[in-house]
């Protein structure tokens, strides 16, 4: 039985997934509430949901090099 998850503080959480590695369902539903938590200004867009991966991919590179210069 899945326990009250988004009560959990983030340790809990990691702690909850790695007991329950095993268990599909249990995984799956503590890394999703885990996942929910992540701060959306650091998340990078997946390159199979861009229009045009390609090019996109290209720019967030030139700019991401730009930065670190």
């Amino acid at each position: 039985m899945t326990q009250n998850l988004h009560q959990m503080t983030n340790t809990e959480l990691k702690q909850y997934i790695s007991k329950h590695r095993n268990d599909e369902e249990e995984f799956r539903a503590a890394l999703e509430v885990l996942m929910s938590r992540r701060d959306p200004s650091t998340q990078q867009p997946y390159p199979f949901d861009l229009a045009d991966p390609d090019s996109e991919v290209k720019a967030l590179l030139i700019e991401k090099l730009k930065k670190a210069e």
